[in-house]
């Protein structure tokens, strides 16, 4: 079995915004969705694809050694 970087996801108060992926993105996005449903035991469908996009957001700017330096500075000045 493989280990996605996601895990199960957790519900936060959301704030809504608007974005435009590409197709071929958009389809990856879909069959991560259903990959991460399957490694949670969940059915095909169970996880909107669009609930994934923050997950996957925190993930990438939570694991930028360059962005964590960086905030880390501008919060010490």
């Amino acid at each position: 079995m493989t280990k996605l970087k996601l895990g199960l996801l957790t519900e936060d108060r959301p704030v809504k915004i608007t974005v435009e992926l590409p197709a071929a993105t958009f389809r990856d996005l879909t069959r991560y969705a259903e990959i991460l449903a399957h490694e949670n035991g969940e059915s095909a469908g169970s996880i909107e694809p669009a609930k994934l996009v923050a997950p996957m957001i925190a993930r990438f700017m939570a694991t930028d050694r360059a962005f964590l330096k960086l905030r880390r500075a501008a919060a010490e000045s």
